[in-house]
């Protein structure tokens, strides 16, 4: 395993030609969403007859994503971009995880950060949604308008925010996401700035270990068998998520270069030492994009 071995003045981990090659090693897949099977306009066919190969070879496929919507809307929506449901088992995804630590605090009101079509999100919570200025916890799941705002444009409302004390709950840990050839800013960046502040800020997904404790469960009891560590393979094209997440929660990460660092993949730039050296987390394979 090379997750826990990082030093840039190694070889960099190979890059494969194809998944087939280390695919008959792992029961379980833990695949990204965005930047590995669609790059939210439109699926990678090849990406998607890999996971499928896998299934069809007796791998479990589980979709890991810091969609901040529950996974069963995020299938919904994946379908429309051509994402066919026979490449994976299931999906878990940051809405789920967000949810499951809202209803462990059921008498907090909620004041919703992001765009309203996210606001199916709290269907069936206990918590009552509020104004900014009444609320205990800020639910961010991006900017209101993730086309044109970005986090700098917060920074009023998180001075409020902070000193009234309000706990942000970040339901997308991501900085940003591909939205086909544009970056998207999301939640993850409105809660950096916000620790950056001064306010208390706590994540749901990758690379924190609630949402991997959350799939190996499902995983599992799907399966019926416990799965070990080195029976798991993370598949993912964001350094300080994927590939942070799983080496921290101990298993192999194949690295998507063609995703959200496809510059930094370039041949004039070739930052990919720097890249895993700075998460200290090393994958076991690389490739461009996901193909058998």
């Amino acid at each position: 395993m090379k997750n826990n071995s990082p030093d840039i003045s190694s070889a960099l981990p190979p890059v494969l030609g194809g998944f087939g090659i280390i695919a008959p090693n792992y029961k379980l897949l833990l695949s990204d969403v965005w930047g590995v099977v669609h790059n939210g306009v439109a699926a990678y066919p090849a990406a998607c007859e890999a996971l499928k190969t896998a299934r069809a070879n007796g791998a479990t496929v589980i979709l890991i994503s810091n969609a901040p919507r529950p996974g069963v809307v995020v299938a919904k929506q994946i379908a429309k971009w051509g994402v066919p449901a026979d490449c994976y088992d299931t999906i878990v995804a940051s809405g789920d995880v967000a949810r499951t630590e809202l209803e462990s605090r059921p008498e907090a009101k909620l004041f919703h950060l992001g765009p309203a079509r996210d606001l199916p999100n709290y269907d069936g919570l206990p918590n009552k949604l509020v104004g900014e200025g009444e609320c205990d916890i800020a639910v961010v799941t991006g900017p209101f308008n993730d086309e044109v705002e970005v986090a700098e444009d917060y920074r009023a409302m998180f001075e409020k925010l902070i000193k009234r004390d309000v706990l942000m709950l970040c339901a997308n840990p991501d900085l940003v996401v591909e939205r086909g050839d544009k970056l998207i800013v999301c939640a993850g960046a409105l809660a950096q700035l916000y620790e950056q502040m001064g306010g208390k800020a706590i994540y749901a997904g990758k690379p924190y270990a609630p949402i991997y404790d959350q799939v190996v469960a499902v995983a599992e009891k799907m399966r019926g068998e416990n799965i070990r560590k080195e029976e798991m393979l993370a598949i993912g094209d964001g350094a300080r998520t994927d590939l942070k997440g799983a080496a921290l929660q101990g298993i192999d990460c194949l690295f998507i270069t063609g995703g959200i660092h496809a510059e930094d993949f370039s041949e004039e730039k070739n930052r990919a030492g720097e890249i895993f050296a700075e998460q200290a987390a090393w994958p076991v394979g690389m490739m461009h994009l996901l193909k058998w």
